[in-house]
């Protein structure tokens, strides 16, 4: 776990940490309410936008949990994500409601970030699928679960399978016809 990046917005200036534990404390010890989310955030799109602003209005501080290049490939395969870490964390940090941004490596247990910061409010997406025994054990480290609807109607994981199946298509309708035309040509020059 990392902290990347972080930008002022809305927050004093004297915010400086050397790690994600002494930020925490300094937030905590300014009576800041405290959003944590998470996610890939690979192709960012609208919906992403939305989700990142519902949870700013939460409370005072947004703190964005950035799953790292690795972290991502294990969970979603070799082909992902299609934007690197760092590109993600730089656009992240051009997002107006997003305050901090903790990358998270593969070697980072799925509770770590939520056991460091133990947010206020700790905002999940409805469509990512948790079992009840993990919201509860998430639960045992926040003040509140948020459950925030899906906030467009498409996934990057979507949009990315369709990418591909598309140009697979149309890859087999170009090689088709030309398949066809070499094999009649060398069987007819047998």
């Amino acid at each position: 776990m990392r902290l990347c990046s972080f930008s002022s917005n809305n927050l004093s200036s004297s915010v400086v940490a050397q790690s994600v534990g002494q930020l925490i404390s300094d937030l905590k010890r300014q009576g800041k309410k405290i959003v944590l989310t998470s996610g890939t955030f690979d192709l960012f799109h609208i919906g992403h936008a939305q989700y990142l602003q519902k949870a700013k209005d939460l409370g005072d501080v947004l703190i964005v949990g950035l799953d790292s290049d690795a972290k991502v490939k294990k969970r979603k395969g070799p082909d992902r994500p299609i934007v690197s870490e760092d590109e993600r964390s730089a656009i992240l940090s051009f997002v107006r409601p997003v305050d901090f941004i903790v990358l998270k490596d593969l070697e980072d247990g799925p509770m770590e970030l939520i056991k460091t910061v133990k947010p206020d409010i700790l905002v999940i997406s409805k469509t990512t699928k948790h079992s009840n025994e993990k919201v509860d054990k998430m639960r045992s480290f926040c003040g509140h679960i948020h459950v925030l609807e899906a906030q467009s109607t498409t996934s990057t994981t979507a949009k990315v399978r369709r990418l591909f199946v598309d140009g697979a298509k149309k890859f087999a309708e170009n090689l088709a016809p030309k398949l066809e035309k070499l094999l009649q040509e060398e069987i007819h020059n047998l």
